[in-house]
């Protein structure tokens, strides 16, 4: 019986197996290259984003300032006017100061803040009222408002000032 032929191991060329590892070597190096440009330039990108966007809210925040600042110009003119007739008539002087007041109170509810109508009697709420007082008294209910000393301004959802009031508490 002979021997079986075992089949010689194939020779590989060791010079092409070097320069495919070499040509995937410079392959991963340009790919790895290009990722690092992409990530640069996308870091740069993202950092000009930035640098944009603070402007802008720089910019609205002068545009929205200069807008509300504008608005009280007419206020501040009539003031002024009042002034210039200090020595008229004192119902004039005062119906011009009202209507001031008036044009006062349009501009802040234009704005979003209009007067809170917080009137005595009602129960105290620390989310719209500042407690600056107390007073007992036996015709008053504990808990509620006695007297408002300075007037809120807001909605419900956003209160620019709360109103200052004088709280009702038990009579001792």
């Amino acid at each position: 019986m002979s021997e079986p032929e075992t089949p010689e191991p194939e020779r590989v060329d060791e010079g092409a197996v070097d320069d495919a590892a070499v040509d995937d070597a410079a392959a991963t190096r340009k790919q790895i290259a290009d990722l690092e440009d992409s990530w640069r330039r996308t870091a740069a990108e993202l950092d000009n984003f930035r640098k944009r966007c603070a402007r802008d809210v720089v910019r609205a925040r002068q545009q929205e300032r200069a807008s509300v600042a504008a608005r009280w110009l007419p206020v501040l003119d009539n003031l002024e006017r009042a002034l210039e007739h200090a020595s008229s008539n004192p119902d004039q002087i005062l119906e011009g100061v009202r209507a001031v007041h008036q044009q006062a109170l349009a501009i802040l509810a234009d704005l979003g803040y209009p007067r809170r109508d917080d009137e005595t009697g009602k129960a105290f709420d620390p989310a719209r009222h500042e407690a600056v007082s107390t007073i007992a008294g036996e015709d008053l209910v504990p808990g509620t408002v006695a007297h408002v000393v300075r007037s809120g301004y807001g909605s419900d959802g956003e209160i620019l000032r709360p109103a200052s009031v004088v709280v009702a508490t038990r009579s001792e």
